[in-house]
């Protein structure tokens, strides 16, 4: 491995279909975060359920893939009405506390004995994707792309379809956004008490919101599924939720392309740095004291400097603007 085929790699990944499944995540969050100014922390719990919703629909009771996409919407739709009927009348911080609980407790009781008849609990479910191959127009065993930049036909007909899913929910989330409905949005982000003294139901809108952000969110669950053909509940820790804010913040949050934006440059900087170092490390023997697992360590607190560095140093992301930053500013 050189230089040069790290580069490739990376540009790979960050055209891949993870990167659009993230991105999709990604903007859920954004709806969230970036437009109304919820800290959401569990995004991961409703791409879990929406993966789920897929896997125990295909897998245990063998319905057909469709089925399980809406099985999977319609528990993320349950899953933000019991998050937000609580908490959307309190302070922001509750509903963070909230989210990233009930992501964690959704894991554990996915991944419990008692559970194990219908999710496989440790084990997770297998064999989901039969349905959406059977739709694949290239061949599967084929190859497609320029040069080195090559993808299966399995993985290219996944980028085909997650990238248009992305492409439409980021145009979705331009019409909301710039509709009168997205301006009421808007500005619980900046003042809700300001809106709510406009006769603004700011409850009915926080409630919207995270509903939708939700669905897109176990949207990218559904896809995660399909493309993996099999789950597994680890698969679906408090860290995934960290990589989406990270590739929010890189992007530009209250941004349309900003999720985008930021899961292909999250993606291609992670893989460079995976890449680099184990390049360094085994090729090059320049880093001896590194073992395997420590590379994947080391990847992992790269994501959290990277966080850091784009908290301090440039907030607003690559493409954001500082002043969709100023939340609840008075």
């Amino acid at each position: 491995m050189d230089i040069l085929s790290i580069l490739v790699e990376s540009v790979r990944s960050a055209l891949g279909p993870i990167a659009a499944i993230y991105a999709l995540a990604a903007i859920g969050l954004n709806l969230h975060f970036g437009y109304t100014g919820l800290l959401n922390f569990g995004q991961v719990g409703f791409m879990l359920v929406g993966a789920y919703g897929v896997g125990i629909s295909v897998s245990v009771f063998g319905l057909p893939l469709f089925v399980g996409f809406g099985v999977g919407l319609l528990c993320a739709l349950v899953l933000a009405l019991l998050l937000g009927i609580p908490t959307l009348r309190l302070r922001a911080d509750y509903l963070s506390i909230t989210t990233i609980a009930a992501a964690e407790v959704l894991r554990l009781v996915y991944r419990a004995g008692f559970a194990e008849p219908l999710t496989g609990g440790v084990y997770g479910l297998q064999n989901l994707a039969g349905d959406f191959r059977a739709l694949n127009p290239f061949d599967p065993g084929g190859r497609y792309g320029i040069g080195d930049l090559t993808y299966t036909g399995a993985h290219l007909w996944t980028m085909v379809v997650t990238w248009s899913l992305v492409l439409l929910m980021v145009g979705l989330t331009w019409l909301l956004i710039h509709s009168p409905w997205g301006r009421v949005i808007k500005g619980i982000r900046e003042d809700e008490d300001a809106v709510r003294s406009l006769g603004k139901n700011v409850f009915a809108y926080k409630m919207q919101i995270l509903v939708l952000g939700g669905l897109i969110g176990a949207l990218a669950g559904c896809m995660m599924a399909v493309h993996q053909a099999s789950i597994q509940p680890d698969q679906f820790k408090p860290q995934v939720t960290f990589f989406l804010w990270a590739i929010l913040l890189l992007g530009g949050a209250g941004r349309v392309f900003g999720p985008v934006i930021g899961a292909m440059t999250f993606w291609f900087l992670m893989n460079f740095t995976d890449g680099l170092l184990k390049y360094l490390g085994r090729d090059l023997g320049l880093m001896p004291f590194l073992d395997g697992p420590d590379y994947g360590a080391l990847q992992l607190a790269f994501a959290g400097l990277l966080l850091v560095l784009l908290i301090v140093f440039r907030p607003q992301g690559l493409i954001g603007d500082r002043k969709e930053m100023l939340i609840n500013v008075k």
